[in-house]
């Protein structure tokens, strides 16, 4: 069976979702092995044999993660040589796109990026123009390396009992010319990832203000969910860029997408539209955001979020 390379999307071996997504896609597509680049390999070798990894390639080497992405993708580039995959997938993060695009280089091979899917004939899915279309794709030379969009897929596990293979690549001077010197924690909230979150409330112009944000936040933390932000919110300086669902943002598909005070314009639409459940929450009746809603309260965010929040925690005990 055609053997189909999965970059390892991890911190310290703490395994991202995206991956464990890319492991049950690569599934369809042949027999999937993990590459394993950087430490911590022994907090993540359950989970790559628990969704269905056949094989894993560890490159453990030290170098590799003292540097930026040249490395991995320099090795990565070696092992495809090597091995002869059908496909490589690689989570759509920023860090994830700059080394497929390094890797294509590399290998002379098409690249698509941002898939939201991949047949088993290696036809990709794409959601371009603000989703407004949906553009199916195949590579046409080499090998196809193929980054997917985080929630692509629904996760589902296939024990296996992977054959683990340590690889030691020879990195080139040029691929070291930029060091990483310092690496700290991103204060935790507590909150889940927001794009791996199965509940999102994002909040909008509406909100108001920075400190408004709070009811945003409480209704997020009832649910037990994360905390999203338009880009109009961030815009103006009330929530971290890191938070902004949309097009210049981060795309979002959960299985609850709370919209409070949000216009919906095309921008942010294209970040959360693909959500199972969508409720909104706003005074225009008018809105566009409502087009997309399953549930729509139309009132004041200010009053109807913290009765949604009281509501919750008391039904929770």
């Amino acid at each position: 069976m055609t053997e189909i390379l999965v970059l390892v999307d991890h911190a310290d071996g703490a395994v991202r979702k995206t991956t464990t997504e890319l492991l049950t896609i690569a599934r369809r597509l042949g027999e999937p092995s993990a590459v394993f680049i950087g430490s911590g390999y022994a907090n993540a070798q359950a989970t790559l044999a628990s969704y269905g990894a056949k094989k894993v390639y560890l490159l453990e080497q030290a170098d590799l993660a003292e540097y930026l992405v040249a490395p991995k993708a320099e090795a990565l580039a070696e092992l495809a040589t090597r091995v002869s995959p059908g496909a490589v997938l690689v989570t759509s993060s920023p860090e994830g796109k700059e080394i497929a695009a390094r890797l294509a280089i590399k290998l002379s091979s098409g690249l698509i990026t941002d898939a939201v899917d991949v047949s088993a004939e290696l036809e990709t899915t794409q959601s371009v123009f603000a989703g407004n279309y949906t553009v199916k794709a195949r590579v046409t030379q080499g090998t196809p390396i193929i980054t997917v969009k985080p929630n692509a897929a629904t996760p589902e596990q296939a024990p296996a009992t992977p054959v683990e293979e340590k690889v030691e690549v020879v990195l080139s001077d040029a691929a070291k010319a930029a060091r990483v010197v310092d690496r700290s924690a991103r204060a935790a909230t507590g909150r889940p990832e927001l794009t791996e979150a199965a509940i999102v409330v994002s909040g909008g112009r509406g909100v108001g203000s920075a400190e408004n944000f709070s009811v945003v936040e409480a209704l997020a933390d009832a649910l037990g969910g994360a905390v999203g932000a338009s880009r109009a919110a961030v815009d103006s300086g009330w929530y971290p860029h890191a938070y902004q669902v949309g097009q210049t943002g981060k795309t979002v598909a959960p299985q609850l997408y709370l919209a409070a005070g949000i216009s919906g314009a095309i921008q942010h639409r294209a970040g959360m539209q693909t959500s199972k459940t969508i409720v909104v929450v706003n005074k225009d009746a008018e809105a566009p955001i409502f087009e997309l809603a399953d549930f729509g309260v139309v009132g004041d965010l200010h009053a109807v979020l913290p009765q949604a929040t009281e509501e919750v925690q008391k039904r929770k005990g």
